[in-house]
């Protein structure tokens, strides 16, 4: 990541989020500033009560935890949000659809709310853990923010006027892969079965044509990671929805290139099946070499086969 002072020249405000507000103005400006301030104050919840004893269910059918901590921080962003936009429509990983007081219109606008990406991780230990939030307007990203707790950073984005973090704006420098191969990181959705032949197709060939390849558990961290040029390269197979669109949104506002398996546009939203969720995401000059492994397991597996 190259490192662009702020408009003052200051490298040192860009560590304060709320230093940032100068970089953003015009529409969803104080959107984003809730949903920075929102997640920081998530994020202290959650790294208050980390080592602590909390409750564990499981959520549905594979292997899906959601703790106290997940319901938590849940509500406090679900609360800063409503009392900030009473008229949106809220989407939460676990309270589900929150419709507001739009008095009968279909809302435009849906935040989506994940409060603690990386649940399993957390329940065993692992400090790899971060808060999304995003909202979306007619199925878009237009606003974007990713906190991690363990380190209290923060990345945000806004359609069309760029990516921050804690050093300022974030491009993700073009740089030559490895002749060891790409790291590269793999996602999937929780609906998609173990004996899944497509997934099992994309992660053999990944795996023998990268120098790793990670699954982190949380999606929104591995977003972070991307943009900030951590890794070459990010696939996923029928991605959960409600933390695609913020990290797709920074990723994108990068510099970084996100594209259907088949190399076809990739629409980011929330509505429609997973099976319209599967993607690849790297620098533009990586694109064809990335797109060209995903191509290995054929067209009609990589389309959701099984």
């Amino acid at each position: 990541m190259r490192l662009i002072p702020d408009s003052t020249g200051s490298r040192a405000a860009a560590h304060d989020p709320d230093a940032l507000d100068g970089e953003f103005t015009g529409p969803f400006t104080a959107e984003r500033r809730l949903a920075v301030a929102a997640a920081r104050e998530a994020g202290a919840l959650l790294r208050s009560r980390f080592q602590d004893d909390y409750g564990v269910r499981t959520k549905g059918d594979h292997g899906d935890v959601v703790t106290e901590l997940d319901l938590m921080a849940e509500r406090l962003v679900v609360g800063r949000i409503r009392d900030g936009f009473p008229h949106d429509r809220i989407l939460a990983e676990e309270a589900g659809t929150l419709d507001g007081d739009a008095m009968g219109e279909a809302p435009r606008r849906t935040w989506l709310v994940d409060p603690l990406d990386g649940s399993n991780n957390v329940v065993i230990g692992l400090p790899a853990y971060v808060v999304g939030i995003a909202l979306c307007v007619d199925d878009a990203p237009v606003v974007g923010v990713v906190h991690d707790p363990v380190t209290d950073r923060t990345w945000s984005a806004l359609t069309g006027r760029g990516a921050y973090g804690p050093h300022g704006r974030m491009r993700c420098p073009a740089r030559p892969l490895s002749p060891a191969g790409p790291l590269l990181a793999w996602t999937q959705g929780h609906g998609v079965a173990r004996d899944d032949r497509a997934a099992h197709g994309l992660k053999e060939v990944l795996e023998a044509r990268s120098r790793r390849l990670l699954q982190l558990w949380a999606p929104l961290l591995t977003w972070s990671m991307l943009a900030r040029g951590d890794i070459d390269g990010f696939v996923g197979y029928r991605a959960e929805a409600i933390d695609l669109p913020a990290g797709a949104l920074l990723a994108a506002e990068a510099g970084l290139e996100i594209r259907a398996l088949d190399g076809g546009p990739f629409r980011p939203g929330v509505t429609g099946p997973d099976t319209d969720r599967s993607f690849v995401a790297g620098r533009p000059g990586d694109l064809p070499y990335l797109l060209d492994l995903v191509g290995r397991i054929g067209a009609s597996t990589a389309d959701g086969g099984r």
